[in-house]
């Protein structure tokens, strides 16, 4: 039965997001564009509802071979984006409900009886992170509904390898909810996932991230580089904006995809770039999955990271140059 799982879960997200479109809630919870947005028309921004509900709909087909330090943090950082995207919450809120679920992903799995303090406090603040830059991330088009497709598809191709079937039919259902959802979400987006999907999906990277590792599916270091396209943006812009001395919490157009969005790429286009580059590394993680530590090919991927950072860095300043020419 487990196999239906993913089925399910495309099926529910569908007809969930279209019924919502549709509906007083979908028209009434919009992303209204602002002077930091790359969209310009207002767009319903409730899409996580029914991804969240696609998941979680096809992950009860599979209610045995579910943790609850992985479920309950979830539907606490679903409930709260979604109040968030329906009113709006301080930064410090969203901040505490954001480490209260890490908390509880870290306290239930046994980390720190397992591998001390200290690895304990560290996984806890890349928990929050990676919740966090998710949400960062999802500002074009498509971007984070493809990369969740992507990057938990890779989990799932791991857990495979490693004969953890049950392991694997989880993430590939959350890879199933993220495709259907990219039927009203890939450009021109009909509906954003919000906070009530970013949020939760980024969370899960990092809790199954964690969860495949502890289990023997791969080790350590495989989940940053399924998920490197995401995290090398997100934490060199924060860097850089921290640096300068900008707010790191302000909403912006700094990321590395969105300039190249404003340089005249679109989100198509951006879109399948990045789905490109996460299937690269993606493969690349699999084919390394065995080896405790992939020293070279951690560098080489570290290396193109940064070529394409500098590139886009160099267009930019030639751009903003010609745009005051």
């Amino acid at each position: 039965m487990t196999h239906y799982a993913p089925l399910i879960s495309a099926f529910v997200c569908l007809v969930l997001t279209t019924i919502i479109l549709q509906s007083k809630f979908g028209k009434g919870v919009q992303d209204i564009p602002n002077e930091r947005s790359l969209h310009e028309t207002p767009i319903p921004r409730i899409g996580g509802v029914g991804l969240m509900a696609g998941i979680l709909t096809g992950w009860a087909w599979m209610f045995y071979s579910l943790v609850w330090w992985l479920v309950l943090p979830l539907i606490l950082l679903f409930i709260v984006s979604l109040i968030d995207d329906m009113q709006g919450l301080p930064v410090g809120k969203r901040l505490a409900a954001h480490l209260i679920a890490a908390a509880i992903l870290i306290g239930g799995s046994g980390i720190i009886s397992q591998h001390g303090i200290v690895i304990a406090v560290l996984l806890l603040l890349f928990t929050v992170w990676m919740t966090n830059l998710y949400n960062f991330m999802d500002g074009s088009d498509g971007m984070a509904g493809g990369m969740a497709l992507i990057g938990f598809t890779m989990y799932g191709i791991a857990a495979l390898i490693n004969n953890n079937d049950a392991f694997a039919m989880l993430n590939f259902t959350i890879g199933a909810a993220a495709l259907s959802f990219l039927y009203n979400n890939f450009h021109p987006a009909k509906v954003f996932m919000g906070d009530s999907g970013s949020i939760p999906l980024g969370f899960l990277a990092a809790g199954i991230g964690l969860w495949g590792w502890q289990q023997g599916c791969w080790s350590a270091w495989f989940p940053l580089l399924v998920f490197s396209p995401f995290i090398v943006d997100s934490s060199v812009t924060l860097v850089k904006r921290a640096l300068r001395g900008a707010k790191v919490s302000e909403a912006h157009r700094e990321h590395y995809y969105q300039r190249v969005i404003q340089m005249g790429w679109g989100h198509r286009n951006v879109s399948l770039i990045e789905y490109v580059l996460m299937v690269a590394v993606g493969v690349s993680a699999i084919f390394v999955l065995n080896d405790e530590f992939p020293v070279r090919m951690l560098l080489a991927w570290s290396v193109i990271f940064g070529l394409l950072m500098v590139v886009i860095d160099i267009a930019w300043k030639r751009a903003k140059r010609e745009q005051n020419a």
